[in-house]
């Protein structure tokens, strides 16, 4: 077995990312990125913009403009932080929080399928990516003290 687990995981991610968009674009006209920013801010809550920023790994400018258009859209609903300042609170609107469980519900069902396409049990491949996503969280918190 070929021991290339860096770049198989990019290649992996890559693909997924390129397939995400194209199937949301073509039937919820909404791009994957645009997508994963409406996600995050309904299981953060009522985040800042810098902080679905941190999540995405994007700059603020970027979750800005982001954020504009979701909320143009009627998605995401954009108001002034309580504590003051330049930040803005990010909550999503009824139809945000509609359109964020349709599309989950879905995809979900979509990459089970190609798991189990693959041969891979869909249970373990969901255990080992949760391990390992709960491993860099851990290292993130300790590397952070």
């Amino acid at each position: 077995m070929e021991r290339n687990l860096s770049f198989n995981l990019h290649v992996l991610t890559a693909r997924l990312d390129r397939a995400a968009d194209r199937i949301l674009r073509a039937e919820h006209n909404i791009s994957y990125s645009r997508f994963l920013a409406l996600t995050l801010v309904g299981e953060l809550g009522a985040s800042t913009q810098r902080a679905l920023a941190d999540s995405l790994g994007v700059t603020e400018p970027s979750v800005s403009r982001m954020t504009g258009v979701l909320a143009a859209e009627g998605l995401l609903d954009v108001q002034p932080d309580p504590a003051g300042g330049r930040r803005r609170r990010l909550s999503l609107t009824d139809e945000g929080k509609r359109l964020v469980a349709s599309v989950q519900q879905g995809f979900e069902e979509r990459l089970a399928a190609l798991v189990a396409h693959s041969g891979v049990p869909y249970d373990e491949y969901v255990e080992h990516t949760t391990r390992l996503l709960a491993t860099f969280d851990r290292l993130e918190r300790e590397g952070a003290r």
